[in-house]
């Protein structure tokens, strides 16, 4: 079996695979072996197919010209032939969907009927909120002993679409970066992101998506990840840290204008606090922990945010874990949580 190589950006063009690190080879059996019992997000979604988003789904309209919008399995099988083209020559495993917010409705002829007498062909519905991920399992490197998978994420959300007006470019979140198979968590990071990508049609948003993964540097990434198991946190230091992120909320404004922002909610951090005990593969209970392992906790504590903010939290989760490996090194932008 040929080595697989792990690809580098190069001067704004495709992935050079000239200069790569070379690791293991992935088999086709080591692939298929991987078992989601977690899932990339929580919080209140449910897992859904494109079958059911497709038949089961109606689509929403711009209310003020009854204009289409662009739905979500049009959105996920877009972005997943942008995967398969740029990636061409990868294992692109199918997308796993994740939806939320049922927005329930009746067919025309089914107005006046009680809701006790509807048949479920009188019945319509959509999810407001629906996110993927597409895995790229050939393109891979372990950290710390947890194998990372390239993956692409993509998240929409009606909610933050105003389907009262005329029809206007749509908004869409598209990520790309790596999967924890440990433990499903995502690590992405800014220039791995795109929070407002707004297209017309699919071309557009296929045209974006082949951008996002072109400017994409997967090997600065992963050096940067690795980066995070050199640098320890003892006890003393990581409840500190805890605690200022719990005060930053409460803080004034004032205040609050000179510390890099935080996302991640207080019930998060009780989250982090709990994981940091019981977690089987990054709590470090009565010993230092490392930033790789606190920088998995904080991932996993934003798996319960809602569809909308999830990549948003994510990504602040990326930051704050380099901030502080870069405070503890003499940085100045994130020293306010361990003075």
């Amino acid at each position: 079996m040929e080595q697989i190589l792990l690809p580098t950006v190069q001067n704004g063009k495709r992935f050079d695979f000239s200069d790569a690190e070379i690791v293991e080879p992935v088999s086709e059996v080591q692939v298929n072996a991987v078992k989601r019992t977690k899932h990339f997000i929580e919080a209140n979604t449910v897992e859904v197919t494109l079958d059911q988003l497709k038949n089961d789904c109606i689509t929403p309209v711009f209310a003020k010209d009854n204009e289409l919008t662009i739905s979500h399995p049009l959105f996920i099988e877009t972005i997943e032939e942008a995967t398969k083209d740029f990636f061409r020559g990868e294992t692109v495993e199918s997308p796993i969907i994740r939806a939320s917010h049922v927005i329930k409705g009746r067919i025309p002829s089914a107005i006046h009927k009680p809701a006790n007498q509807l048949l479920e062909t009188d019945k319509t519905q959509y999810f407001e909120r629906a996110c993927f991920s597409i895995d790229v399992p050939t393109i891979y490197q372990d950290i710390n002993g947890n194998r990372l998978y390239l993956s692409i994420v993509g998240v929409r959300a009606y909610n933050l679409q105003n389907l009262h007006s005329k029809k206007v470019p749509e908004l869409f979140k598209l990520a790309v970066g790596f999967k924890n198979t440990v433990c499903c968590n995502l690590c992405i990071f800014t220039d791995g992101y795109k929070s407002e990508l707004r297209a017309s049609s699919i071309n557009e948003l296929y045209r974006q998506a082949l951008e996002l993964f072109q400017n994409f540097n997967p090997a600065k990434q992963i050096y940067l990840m690795q980066q995070l198991c050199n640098s320890s946190l003892s006890e003393h230091q990581f409840c500190q840290i805890l605690g200022k992120m719990q005060l930053y909320q409460y803080l004034p404004m004032r205040l609050q204008r000179d510390i890099p922002q935080l996302l991640i909610t207080d019930t998060q951090l009780n989250n982090v606090a709990k994981s940091y005990i019981n977690d089987e593969d990054f709590g470090s209970y009565g010993s230092d922990i490392n930033l790789w392992k606190f920088y998995n906790l904080l991932n996993g504590s934003v798996k319960s945010s809602y569809v909308d903010s999830f990549l948003d939290r994510t990504v602040n989760a990326t930051d704050i874990a380099l901030g502080i490996n870069d405070a503890l090194h003499g940085g100045e932008r994130y020293q306010w949580y361990i003075d």
